[in-house]
C-alpha cells in the first residue's frame, strides 16, 4: 500500500492548566506508505495529501471537496476509519481533520512539564515523548516505524519562550492575531519515523559549540544553569565526529540540540536533531556533581547520539527489531566513552552494568528472546528491558569480538549506506556483516536472538604429556538449576581460551557449534591455569571442574588474572550458587580471596552480589552475621582508601571510595559510622561541605543508623537542593531508615509534590530494598495506592520498574501467590512479563533460602569462632 504527501496544515492547541503555552502547531509530513489512521489526543487541524490509500478507499480529485460521513473508532487498536458518501477518485488529494485533545500530565505524547523559575514561580513547558506509539496522542498519523515521512513543522508560541523542533529555524515572524506570540518555522526534516518527531516550548538557556565537522551543537538547560550544560556539550562535540568516522557516514542534519526536561519518564530520547533528557542525565555541576553522574551523562549522551545513525537514519522495520536500535546503542555508547574517557575503564564496567544484569534476567523461565513478536501497542513497553538493551549490547559485543573491529566497521558502513532513510530488520544487519567478514554471522547470531536464554559451558581438563585436553559441553543455564528438559537448546558459541602464560591474550579461539567438544591446547605445563571466556566477552557462564577452579583461585589473590576475568569468575560462581548448582558457602570462601583487589568494578560486582545475599538473609534470624562478613571483606580496602582523596587519584578511585564507605556504613562498621556522623554534622552546619562523591555513602549511613531528627534534616536538605542530582541522591537513600513510623513517612513523601513523578519509583523502591519491614510496607503502600500510581504512569515502563523494585526481594512462596493474585485483579498489561518474572524470582529466593540458609549460618559461625587470616 502506497500513499504520499500528508499535509498537516494547522494545529490549534488547548492546553490544560497553562493557557496560551502553545497557540498552534503546523506539520507537513510527506508520507510514503500507510496502513491506518490513528486518533490523536491533541487539538489540531490537519490536512493529508494522499494517493491510492485503501483505508479511505481513496480516489480523490484535488479540486473536489467531499465531507466524511462516518468516523469508525477502534479504540482498542487505536485506529479510526473514515467513510465518504461517494467513491473517491484516483489521484492526489488533501484530507482535513479537526480533532481535540489535551496537553496531558502523563509524560507521554505532547505533555506539560512542571518547573520552578529562579524566583520560585511554578511554570510549565510543553514537550513531547512519542516513542513507542504516542505520536498519535499529538496528531493523527500512521504511527508505525516503517511508515516514514518528511515533516515541515511550525510552532505558534509566546514570544518570550524558546521553541525547538528536529530541524533548524528558517523563519520567525509576528503572529497576525496576537502581538504576544510569534510563528516559528523549521526546515523540512529528512525522511523519518513519527516516533522521532519532537517539539519543545519553554524557558531555557543554552551553551553551544561546533563539532569539527561543522555541526552546530547546543545544550539547553534550565534558566540560570547554562554552566551545567558544558560537560555534556564537550562530550557531544567529541562524539559526533567519533561516530561519523566509525560509521564513515556523516551526521545528516545541520544541528543537534540536547535539552534537559524536568518531568521525563525515560533517561533520554533520541529524537532526530532534538534529543531530550532527564536533568540528571544531562546536567553536571562542576562543584556538586559526583564522578558517577559525570560517567552516566557521558554514557547517555553517547547512547542517544549513536541513535542519530542507528535508529534514526536507519530504523527498525517493526518493534520486533527494537533490540537493533537499543542493543547496538547500548554497546557503542561504551566504545564512544572509552574513546573520550579512557581513564574510566568503561569496558570492565560494562560487564557489571549490562552483561551480568542481562544474564540474571535471561536465566529465568519468564525471559524472552531478543527478537520478540509485538502485536498490540501495549506490548511494546514490555520489551524496553534488560534483554533488548543489555543482552542486545552483550551479543553485539561478542559479535564484534568474533568478527574483529576492521570488518565490523566495514559491515556497519555497508548496512547504514544501503538502508539510510529506510527501515531494516535484524537479518539485514547480519547480511552486511557477513558480506564484510566472510563468517557465518546469521547462523551464529540466530541462535542468540531468536531463542531466549544462554548456555552454561561445563569444562574439565586433563594433562596429556605437554598438552592440555579440555572437554567442553553446553547446556541451557537456568536460574532454577540444571536444565531438565528433553530438547535442550543449543548455541553457536565463540569461545576464547587463555592460560597463565599470557592471561591477556587468547591462546585459542574456537566456535563451539555442537553440544560437546574436545579441545587440545598445545604446550601447556601442568602448573599453568586455563581459563575460558577471556575478557568475559562470550555471553555464557562457565562451570569449571573442582581442580580447574582451585588452580584459578590464586590468580584472584595475586591479581594475575585480569580484572574483568576476576569479576566474571566470581559472578559465574555466585550465579551457580543461586541456581543450586554449587554451594553458596563455596562462593563466600572465594569472595574472601579478593582481599587484595584494587579494581572498582570488581568490588562493585562483589558488593552487588553480597547485597543480594544480604536481602535473602534478612528473612532469617542471622542477618547480623552476614553484615559481619561484609565488614570483614570490605574493611581492608576501606582502610587503604580512607576518606579523603590522595594525590594522583582519579575517577575510579572516587567511585571505589564511595562504594566501599557506603557498604561499610550500611553494615554498621563502627569507625565508618562515627566518621560519617561527624562529617554529616559539619556538612549540615556549613562548616565543611561534603564532596559530591561522599554524599551518597554518608547520607545512607546516617539514615540507616539514625532517627526521626536525621530524616527531618535529610528532607530539609532535599527541599533546599537546587540541583535535581542532589534531590535524587537523597531520594534514593531515604528508604534506608529502619523505624516503621519513619518508613511510612518516606512512603507518603514519595507521592508528594516534593518528588517529581518519575522519581517516586526510586523512593518506593529504596524503601523496599532498605529492610525487611520496608519491603512489606512498600508492597502494602503500592496496593493501597495502586490506582493513583497506575494512572500516573499510564501503564508505561515505570510501572514495570516500580513492581520489580518493590516485590522481587521477597523469599516466601506465599508472597509469590499474593503478588500474582493482586495483579490478576488489578491488571497491568505492559508489566505482565515483569510480574511473572518477579513471582519466579520470589520462588527462586525461597528455594535458595531453604537449600542453603543453614549451611551459610554454620559457615558464618565457624568464621566467627576462628577468623581467617589474610
Amino acid at each position: 500500500m502506497n500513499c504520499a504527501d500528508i499535509d498537516i496544515i494547522t494545529a490549534s492547541y488547548a492546553p490544560e492548566g497553562d493557557e496560551g503555552l502553545v497557540k498552534s502547531l503546523a506539520l507537513k509530513p510527506q508520507c510514503k506508505e500507510c496502513t491506518s489512521l490513528h486518533r490523536a489526543g491533541i487539538s489540531i487541524v490537519i490536512s493529508f495529501c494522499k494517493r491510492n490509500t485503501k483505508l479511505l478507499s481513496a480516489r480523490t480529485q484535488v479540486l473536489t471537496e467531499i465531507h466524511a460521513t462516518g468516523f469508525n473508532y477502534q479504540n482498542e487498536d487505536e485506529k479510526v476509519t473514515l467513510s465518504f458518501p461517494s467513491t473517491l477518485q484516483t489521484g492526489t488529494g488533501t484530507l482535513k481533520i479537526d480533532f481535540v485533545g489535551e496537553l496531558n500530565d502523563k509524560m507521554k505524547g505532547f505533555y506539560r512539564s512542571k518547573y520552578t523559575t529562579p524566583s520560585g514561580e511554578v511554570r510549565y513547558a510543553a514537550v513531547t515523548q512519542f516513542e513507542a506509539t504516542d505520536a498519535r496522542r499529538a496528531f493523527p498519523c500512521w504511527d508505525e516505524p516503517a511508515i516514514k515521512a518528511t515533516f515541515d513543522i511550525s510552532l505558534v508560541v509566546p514570544k518570550d519562550r524558546v521553541a525547538l523542533s528536529n530541524m533548524n529555524v528558517i523563519d520567525r515572524k509576528p503572529y497576525p492575531d496576537d502581538e504576544n506570540v510569534v510563528e516559528v518555522k523549521f526546515a523540512r526534516t529528512p525522511v523519518m519515523s513519527t516516533y522521532l518527531v519532537a517539539f519543545v516550548v519553554g524557558e531555557y538557556d543554552f551553551v553551544e559549540t561546533r563539532s569539527k565537522d561543522g555541526v552546530c551543537v547546543r545544550v539547553y538547560t534550565p534558566v540560570g544553569k547554562a554552566e551545567q550544560g558544558k560537560f555534556a556539550l564537550e562530550v557531544a562535540a567529541k562524539t559526533l565526529p567519533f561516530y561519523k568516522d566509525y560509521f564513515n557516514v556523516p551526521y545528516p542534519l545541520p544541528k543537534i540540540d540536547l535539552i534537559a526536561i524536568a518531568d521525563f519518564a525515560a533517561g533520554a530520547m533520541e529524537n532526530w536533531g532534538l534529543v531530550t533528557y532527564r536533568e540528571t542525565a544531562l546536567l553536571i555541576d562542576p562543584k556538586n556533581s559526583c564522578s558517577s553522574s559525570r560517567q552516566w551523562v557521558a554514557l547517555v549522551v553517547g547512547h542517544e547520539l549513536a541513535h542519530q545513525w542507528f535508529g534514526n537514519l536507519v530504523t527498525m522495520e517493526w518493534w520486533t527489531h527494537l533490540w537493533l536500535n537499543e542493543g547496538f546503542a547500548s554497546w557503542i555508547e561504551y566504545l564512544c566513552v572509552d574513546h573520550c574517557f579512557p581513564e574510566y575503564d568503561i569496558w570492565t564496567q560494562f560487564v557489571s552494568a549490562d552483561y551480568t544484569r542481562a544474564q540474571e534476567l535471561d536465566a529465568l523461565d519468564n525471559s524472552h528472546p531478543i527478537e520478540v513478536s509485538v502485536g498490540h501497542p501495549s506490548e511494546v513497553d514490555e520489551i524496553f528491558d534488560a534483554i533488548s538493551y543489555s543482552k542486545g549490547a552483550s551479543v553485539i559485543r561478542m559479535l564484534h569480538d568474533y568478527i574483529g573491529d576492521k570488518d565490523f566497521k566495514k559491515g556497519m558502513n555497508m548496512y547504514l549506506t544501503k538502508f539510510q532513510q529506510k527501515n531494516a530488520a535484524t537479518e539485514d544487519l547480519w547480511e552486511s556483516l557477513e558480506n564484510a567478514s566472510g563468517k557465518p554471522i546469521a547462523a551464529v547470531m540466530n541462535t542468540w536472538t531468536k531463542q531466549m536464554g544462554f548456555p552454561l559451558i561445563y569444562v574439565e581438563s586433563e594433562q596429556v604429556e605437554d598438552d592440555r585436553l579440555l572437554r567442553l559441553s553446553q547446556r541451557k543455564f537456568c536460574a532454577s538449576g540444571p536444565y531438565a528438559g528433553e530438547d535442550c537448546p543449543q548455541w553457536m558459541v565463540p569461545i576464547t581460551i587463555s592460560t597463565s602464560e599470557d592471561p591477556n591474550h587468547a591462546k585459542l579461539k574456537i566456535l563451539m557449534d555442537k553440544p560437546e567438544m574436545n579441545v587440545v591446547l598445545k604446550n601447556v605445563k601442568p602448573d599453568q591455569w586455563v581459563k575460558l571466556n577471556l575478557g568475559t566477552v562470550g555471553f555464557y557462564r562457565t562451570q569449571y571442574s573442582s581442580a580447574m577452579l582451585e588452580s584459578l583461585l590464586p590468580g584472584i589473590r595475586d591479581l594475575s588474572l585480569p580484572p574483568v576475568d576476576r569479576l566474571g569468575l566470581q559472578n559465574d560462581l555466585f550465579s551457580l550458587a543461586r541456581a543450586g548448582i554449587v554451594s553458596t558457602v563455596e562462593v563466600l570462601k572465594v569472595m574472601e580471596a579478593f582481599v587484595n583487589e584494587p579494581n572498582y568494578t570488581v568490588w562493585s560486582d562483589l558488593s552487588c552480589n553480597l547485597g543480594i545475599l544480604s536481602t535473602l538473609l534478612s528473612h532469617t534470624d542471622f542477618y547480623e552475621e552476614i553484615q559481619e562478613f561484609v565488614k570483614d571483606v570490605f574493611s581492608p580496602i576501606g582502610e587503604r582508601l580512607g576518606w579523603d582523596p590522595k594525590p594522583g587519584e582519579g575517577h575510579l578511585d572516587a567511585l571505589l571510595r564511595g562504594l566501599v564507605l557506603g557498604k561499610l556504613g550500611k553494615a554498621g562498621h563502627k569507625a565508618t559510622l562515627e566518621e560519617a556522623r561527624r562529617r554529616f554534622k559539619d556538612h549540615v552546619e556549613g562548616k565543611q561541605i561534603l564532596s559530591a562523591d561522599l554524599r551518597s555513602p554518608v547520607y545512607l549511613t546516617v539514615l540507616k543508623h539514625g532517627d526521626g531528627t536525621t530524616l527531618d534534616i535529610m528532607l530539609k536538605l532535599h527541599k533546599q537542593a537546587d540541583m535535581q542530582e542532589e534531590k535524587n541522591r537523597i531520594e534514593r537513600v531515604l528508604g534506608a531508615t529502619l523505624s516503621p513510623e519513619l518508613i511510612q513517612k518516606v512512603l507518603t513523601f514519595a507521592l508528594s509534590e516534593e518528588v517529581r513523578p518519575q522519581d517516586t519509583v526510586s523512593v518506593i523502591g529504596g524503601v523496599a530494598g532498605g529492610s525487611k519491614h520496608g519491603r512489606k510496607a512498600a508492597w502494602k503502600f503500592i496496593k493501597d495506592n495502586w490506582e493513583e500510581l497506575y494512572n500516573r504512569y499510564q501503564g508505561g515502563f515505570l510501572i514495570s520498574r516500580l513492581i520489580k523494585l518493590s516485590v522481587e526481594g521477597f523469599a516466601v512462596d506465599k508472597m509469590a501467590a499474593e503478588v500474582k493474585a493482586f495483579f490478576e485483579s488489578h491488571p497491568a498489561p505492559s508489566a505482565e512479563r515483569t510480574i511473572q518474572q518477579c513471582c519466579e524470582n520470589i520462588l527462586l529466593n525461597a528455594a535458595w533460602l531453604k537449600r542453603d540458609a543453614e549451611s551459610i549460618h554454620q559457615h558464618l559461625l565457624q568464621r566467627k569462632a576462628s577468623p581467617p587470616t589474610a
